[in-house]
């Protein structure tokens, strides 16, 4: 009877998984579920418990290098960015000189005041110029001087 044993083990992993799922909403570990799943049925079948963990590992594996790009593609098209996320390909202005040497630098965006680094190490930018988002860091804001096209 020790295949009823491992497939109460599996089935344990199968609602640990949905509920981190659940909990999560990011497609994390869902794929981990069908994966303990496929190894319950391995334990039915009364396969050898490395036989069980073999499934377990191929299958969420493959689900998650095959899958997961796809889903992830159809089930997160609609998300929002966040005030952060959105700032970055916005363009600012410089109201405090951004000198990275002594982690000096802000910048405004939309009225808001935020604290910024040059994107080029060894580059100084002046108060009154206009920079471009380009990453964030931490709480900071990369920028790089936006140049005046011709």
């Amino acid at each position: 009877m020790i295949h009823w044993d491992m497939a109460v083990v599996w089935l344990l992993v199968v609602v640990v998984a949905l509920a981190i799922e659940i909990v999560t909403l990011g497609l994390t570990s869902i794929w981990f579920a069908i994966g303990a799943v496929a190894a319950t049925l391995a334990a039915l079948f009364r396969a050898p418990l490395w036989a069980q963990n073999t499934v377990f590992v191929a299958v969420s594996l493959l689900l998650l290098i095959f899958t997961r790009p796809i889903a992830v593609k159809y089930f997160n098209k609609d998300r929002v960015k966040t005030n952060a996320e959105s700032m970055i390909g916005r363009q600012a202005i410089v109201i405090s000189e951004i000198d990275n040497l002594y982690g000096a630098g802000q910048i405004t965006v939309n009225g808001q005041e935020w604290s910024s680094r040059s994107a080029e190490d060894n580059r100084k930018i002046p108060v009154g110029t206009v920079v471009e988002i380009v990453a964030i860091s931490g709480v900071k804001l990369i920028v790089k001087e936006k140049r005046e096209e011709n």
